[in-house]
């Protein structure tokens, strides 16, 4: 029975990867996160609990860089879901050199027979419980702490930029995104399941090498023994696929700022996020259409507005959009969405509004990040400055 959580995570993670990729790409790294967790567990299993000289031979060793890439999917994740642009730079795949070392350290091991590989394996695993073989860098008793502690570091680090990126939000634009209330119970759930599986897969690793210790009276080698080891960490990821189903807007892409009427249910939740992909045959009218439609109640004057969020509210996928504006229209989303705020401000001017707001407060109210940002943006496409056109605008009208 044991095997049937890592499986479900595994089926969780394919729905992710496959359905809902295109709609919100950073859930690729949550599925790809998901995806690493249970194998890791799928891995254990394998190991520990078969008592199968095959599988004792291909879950031995050859599986651990995948636990130095749960650290690094898991920020990732979090990263790219605060990020208005979802794509990776170029220094972030340094996150990814412990399990490319990890790889070089391990092959004076991997590339052996495979025969030889799996009696190395059963002998140390069910026999001797001698975790000492020969690496090229650093030993296995190494690897066993460090891929915890890496795990655990973060974890917190992760919490930590979430938190440090609310913090600028609040400074910059004196609020918090519409979002920030699901994402921050959803990541912080997420981050501290982490923390207490790597917590206790350290205790478990100390109590392996004979280090004894007390947790509130009651002696470690009582706490972290293999059978709780198991179940502390496959029941935890195992968990963490069940409450990801729990936040339906975060398994189906987004959390979208538009208000909903009324508090739904999670069976109701479920039925408005779900995703409908649009198909490829749909023509140009239909979606310039559904797009007209959508800007009937201004959605880009929100600060937080995206292509990513748009893809959301539209259930069109990204790349439907980002062709429609490069190809169709030929302009970048960011500059069609500075053009539908310029001319949303100028509305604003020409209503009168101008009179009982600042320049600043015109701005925010816009969408615009910045005070400079916007007299940029309205000088390049009208040709003066805001100050100069509510000018104009008042002579006429005098």
């Amino acid at each position: 029975m044991a095997i049937l959580f890592p499986l479900f995570g595994i089926f969780t993670s394919f729905i992710l990867l496959y359905y809902l990729s295109s709609l919100n790409r950073s859930n690729i790294f949550l599925a790809l996160f998901f995806l690493c967790c249970n194998l890791v567990v799928m891995v254990y299993y394998g190991l520990h609990f078969t008592k199968d000289l095959f599988w004792e031979g291909v879950s031995f060793v050859h599986w651990l860089p995948l636990s130095y890439l749960l650290g690094p999917l898991l920020f990732f994740y979090v990263k790219t879901t605060l990020s208005d642009n979802n794509k990776l730079k170029k220094w972030d795949w340094v996150h990814l050199l412990p399990a490319a070392f990890i790889v070089i350290n391990c092959l004076p091991f991997t590339t052996l027979p495979f025969d030889q590989k799996a009696q190395i394996a059963h002998e140390i695993v069910n026999v001797t419980e001698n975790y000492n073989l020969d690496f090229n860098f650093v030993s296995f008793e190494f690897i066993l702490y460090s891929r915890s502690i890496h795990l655990l570091c973060y974890a917190i680090f992760s919490i930590v930029y979430f938190y440090l990126h609310t913090k600028r939000l609040l400074k910059e634009y004196s609020s918090r995104s519409s979002n920030h209330s699901i994402l921050s119970r959803w990541i912080l759930l997420l981050c501290l399941m982490q923390i207490v599986i790597a917590i206790n897969s350290i205790g478990h690793m100390s109590t392996l090498y004979g280090v004894q210790f007390n947790v509130f009276g009651v002696p470690s080698t009582a706490i972290f023994t293999e059978k709780y080891y198991f179940e502390i960490c496959g029941g935890g990821f195992f968990l963490q696929n069940i409450f990801l189903f729990l936040f339906p807007k975060i398994l189906y892409g987004n959390v979208s700022y538009i208000i909903e009427d009324g508090e739904n249910s999670i069976i109701d939740d479920l039925k408005l996020n779900l995703p409908k992909k649009q198909k490829e045959a749909a023509t140009i009218q239909d979606i310039e259409q559904i797009i007209q439609n959508y800007l009937l109640n201004s959605p880009f004057i929100q600060k937080d507005f995206s292509l990513s969020q748009m893809s959301f509210d539209l259930k069109i996928p990204e790349r439907f959009l980002s062709n429609y504006f490069n190809k169709i229209l030929v302009i970048s989303f960011s500059e069609w969405r500075k053009n539908l705020r310029i001319e949303y401000v100028c509305s604003l001017i020409e209503a009168g509004e101008s009179k009982n707001l600042t320049i600043e407060a015109i701005a925010t109210n816009a969408g615009f990040a910045s005070r400079s940002k916007f007299i940029d943006a309205f000088k390049e496409r009208k040709g003066v400055t805001p100050s100069a056109f509510i000018k104009s605008m008042s002579s006429r009208e005098a």
